[in-house]
């Protein structure tokens, strides 16, 4: 899929943590979308077009989890990243139960989390970035 600027929802509680990460990517071509909670996050999925959801674990109103779960509800194509400071092997049952793409612990280093979302792009939409290889030819198919 050939995406002119793909669209990032970041859901934080933390103004500074979403201003950082909107800067990270912002830089990167992304149309970035804040939220400060769950509730607000919903709002704007069901408003507007996004490729993709960064959220919090512990929020005011709903937390990251439940808003994954609500979001999948809608049956939308959405890639949800879980970021938490709490994360535990029961939290990243729940989260990979809930379908989330990818958890991350907090603090996240900007590798892991423009990583994180580098091959939830790739993966679902088959997003190439500027300075990805491209993908490897298959050999095992007659005529390549």
């Amino acid at each position: 899929m050939n995406l002119v600027s793909p669209s990032l929802l970041i859901t934080d509680d933390d103004r500074d943590f979403r201003e950082t990460m909107r800067e990270v990517f912002q830089r990167q071509g992304f149309r970035v979308v804040l939220a400060g909670d769950g509730e607000e996050a919903l709002h704007i999925v069901r408003s507007q077009t996004l490729h993709l959801a960064l959220l919090d674990m512990h929020m005011p109103r709903l937390t990251g989890l439940e808003t994954i779960h609500r979001i999948k509800q809608l049956k939308l194509l959405l890639p949800c990243i879980l970021v938490s400071a709490g994360l535990d092997d029961v939290l990243t049952e729940q989260a990979r139960r809930a379908e989330a793409f990818s958890v991350l612990a907090k603090p996240v280093r900007f590798a892991d989390v423009t990583g994180a979302v580098r091959l939830a792009m790739r993966e679902t939409y088959n997003w190439r970035f500027s300075g990805d290889n491209p993908p490897a030819p298959d050999h095992d198919t007659p005529g390549k």
